[in-house]
């Protein structure tokens, strides 16, 4: 999804022959993965990072070409929404001190872009947070996609397999939707760690376990249109805002943007094939010059497929998988989110330690979706511990696992100590960025512009949210 395509409109004829290259390349895969000695290599870790822009009154300014060539930094490109940025970290090995580097990169480049927004919007400035309180429907119109083919075409991909208008309903909200252009509405903090071929499927479970108490202490969109949601909204909107199918006609269980149904037992490989036989292309752009490890349109296809915890196929260094952790928000600080990629990696890699397919699936489900609702309020469970728990509770159980998982895997002790610390304060205090929002609009009696001028000038200072006025 990083390039941009050389058109937005395709023929039936393109869909065609991209799904006969999707289901010949899933063979060419299968033989990569197969290859002794495959994706082996020292395990790095990645993040990608989603900004909103915002003008003077904290609302959210569309001007991101304009931000982005004036940074003129590779790292920086363009998301659906013209009031969005990414920005692509550079991947670390996880021995050492991985989270100082990524923290320090995260400060530079919020920085940058907060910078750029000031030359071009006076008091503008750039925000890493789930939801920007300040949207307002008004804010939803296709103009707002941003100016690539590659979103036009996206746009127009999922309106072929859907009929429009669509609700999408969360809570007591309730809102009728024609374009994908909602999916803009969400920020996030994507992790990525590397995994030979033959651990994927246990790295992959322990992910899909850990995702639920990191994500009850991390929760940061508690708003969207005014409303008070979820802890984390963000996992509500993007899968009503992405679901491709028809409502007269569910023909498969999951939307394309979902937790899972079940645990992985073969390999990445189970997943990629999934999503071929699962899902509808929505953009069928042929590559005509790929390389014998590109897997292009395959590689195009499983990128419109938005599970919370999805395969990535990189061929990349003779090629490798990744794992993609998506749901945690972006925000509130490079310390916050550092101190949550630190828990999130060592939960994971200490759970990968055991076969989890023996556990419900349901329960590991039913934790993911209590944490993005309620957060630190929510009643979690694990395995091997009887009955449920406060999340709070659950979560300073966790931290040891984590801290021994992250030494064991290189990473310097004073660094884990710090990240985690971070985590254990912030659940001791009980004081997500959700948490501090609500406070927040509660003592600026209900001005959301205010909110986010604030919350803009705490997340800049670097400092975890639990520290914030």
């Amino acid at each position: 999804m990083g390039r941009d395509l050389d058109k937005e409109r395709f023929s039936e004829t393109e869909y065609a022959r991209f799904g006969e290259r999707l289901d010949e390349q899933l063979g060419a895969l299968r033989e990569l993965l197969d290859q002794p000695g495959f994706g082996e290599g020292p395990t790095t870790i990645g993040a990608e990072l989603e900004l909103f822009l915002v003008d003077g009154k904290g609302r959210p300014l569309p001007r991101n070409e304009e931000v982005r060539e004036s940074i003129d930094d590779p790292r920086v490109v363009l998301e659906l929404g013209r009031f969005n940025l990414e920005v692509n970290l550079t991947p670390v090995p996880l021995a050492g001190r991985p989270f100082e580097r990524l923290g320090a990169e995260i400060q530079e480049t919020v920085t940058k872009v907060d910078a750029a927004v000031g030359r071009l919007e006076d008091q503008g400035g750039a925000l890493p947070i789930g939801i920007l309180p300040t949207l307002d429907t008004e804010d939803f119109t296709r103009e707002a996609i941003s100016d690539q083919n590659r979103y036009r075409a996206m746009s127009r991909g999922v309106r072929r397999l859907r009929l429009e208008p669509f609700l999408v309903r969360i809570e007591d909200l309730e809102l009728s939707v024609e374009d994908v252009i909602l999916e803009a509405a969400n920020t996030s903090w994507q992790v990525h760690i590397r995994t030979p071929p033959d651990r994927f499927a246990r790295l992959f479970n322990a992910a899909q376990l850990a995702t639920g108490p990191v994500l009850a202490v991390c929760g940061n969109s508690p708003y969207f249109l005014g409303r008070q949601l979820w802890e984390e909204t963000r996992i509500a909107l993007m899968e009503e805002a992405a679901d491709d199918r028809d409502v007269e006609r569910r023909y498969r269980k999951d939307g394309r943007v979902t937790f899972g149904s079940d645990w992985v037992r073969e390999g990445a490989y189970e997943l990629f094939e999934r999503y071929v036989r699962d899902y509808d292309p929505i953009l069928p752009d042929l590559t005509d010059d790929a390389g014998p490890l590109d897997v292009p349109e395959l590689r195009l296809h499983q990128g419109t497929v938005w599970q919370w915890n999805r395969p990535v196929y990189d061929p990349a260094d003779g090629g490798h998988l990744r794992v993609e952790m998506r749901a945690l928000p972006a925000g509130p600080s490079c310390a916050d989110m550092t101190a949550n990629t630190a828990f999130l990696l060592g939960l994971t890699l200490a759970q990968a330690e055991r076969d989890l397919t023996g556990y419900r699936f349901a329960e590991t489900y039913q934790n993911f979706y209590r944490a993005a609702m309620h957060g630190l309020d929510a009643k979690l469970s694990w395995p091997g511990m009887d009955g449920e728990f406060e999340a709070p509770d659950l979560v300073l159980k966790l931290l040891p696992e984590a801290r021994a998982a992250l030494l064991a895997a290189g990473v310097v002790p004073d660094e884990v100590d710090k990240a985690l610390g971070v985590i254990e304060e912030r659940t001791r205090l009980r004081r997500t960025g959700a948490v501090w929002q609500r406070e927040a609009l509660a003592r600026l009696d209900g001005d959301r512009n205010r909110l986010v001028r604030e919350y803009r000038e705490n997340a800049l200072t670097g400092v975890p949210v639990h520290l914030w006025r």
